[in-house]
């Protein structure tokens, strides 16, 4: 699901009637496409052109740079595209696990990550492991995250962690800083955050609560049916125009830090 932009191939000036070269026509202004979340707008070099009856010939299995969370129904990896040259908030209806996995593998991609969490208990672990010569990870009361500085070279990811209600956010995304707002289960507040998110990840929720989500992301009854069923370590993404389920999986050393996928803590 990657999105990748283009710029127009270069092409040369015509020459004026007196046969001197006229002045080059001005470049057209880049247009900027939606992003879905998965995978990063890629980088500006001239087109690539191919015939449509060799487009099966393009195999890539990871489309764009960012943090490979899973692996998708047909078992690619499954990539999301967390850092950007823009705001990018995601919402993550699910459990702390899947959470702290993001955050260690946006750690491995070299950004900075920042926890606003109620329950810092939960995150004291994965800091300390993570905070090898360096703080990779840093957690923060609620309400406490100072300013981050996030630039290209050093970018941040805020993991807020502050239940169902979560109140306003002294630092919100920014150009290489997104925000992950985790939250446990469905709230008062969960509609609204839904509709200002990027992405939203969903888990496994009650029948009830996957029609109220299932409203507000304008998902498809066979979806919607399937939240309250949904593995331990499944989520699904979705924007309210393309969804995919996607299941994670930890290599040894992260089973070995946080243990097996699981939904609640």
């Amino acid at each position: 699901m990657g999105l990748l932009s283009r710029t127009a191939r270069a092409r040369r000036a015509p020459a004026a009637p007196d046969g001197s070269p006229s002045a080059p026509p001005p470049p057209a202004s880049p247009t900027r496409r939606p992003a879905s979340g998965f995978g990063l707008l890629g980088p500006r070099r001239e087109r690539h052109e191919l015939d449509p009856d060799r487009f099966a010939e393009l195999g890539l299995p990871v489309g764009d740079d960012g943090v490979v969370v899973g692996t998708d129904a047909q078992g690619a990896p499954a990539v999301l595209g967390l850092v950007r040259p823009a705001a990018f908030d995601v919402v993550l209806v699910g459990g702390a696990w899947t959470a702290q996995v993001i955050a260690l593998r946006a750690v491995g991609t070299g950004a900075r990550v920042a926890v606003e969490s109620g329950r810092p208990q939960l995150w004291t672990a994965l800091a300390q492991a993570a905070n090898t010569g360096q703080q990779s990870i840093t957690l923060h009361d609620v309400g406490r995250v100072p300013p981050q500085g996030p630039s290209v070279p050093s970018p941040v990811l805020i993991v807020r962690d502050c239940g169902i209600r979560p109140p306003l956010g002294r630092v919100r995304s920014a150009p290489w800083q997104p925000v992950l707002t985790l939250l446990p289960y469905p709230g008062p507040t969960t509609a609204r955050l839904m509709s200002q998110a990027d992405l939203v990840g969903v888990q496994r929720v009650a029948p009830e609560e996957a029609v109220q989500i299932g409203r507000t992301m304008n998902l498809p009854r066979e979806d919607v049916e399937s939240l309250s069923t949904l593995p331990d370590g499944v989520t699904l993404w979705c924007t309210r125009s393309s969804r995919t389920y996607v299941t994670t999986q930890p290599t040894d050393p992260e089973a070995g830090l946080l243990g097996a996928a699981r939904r609640l803590e």
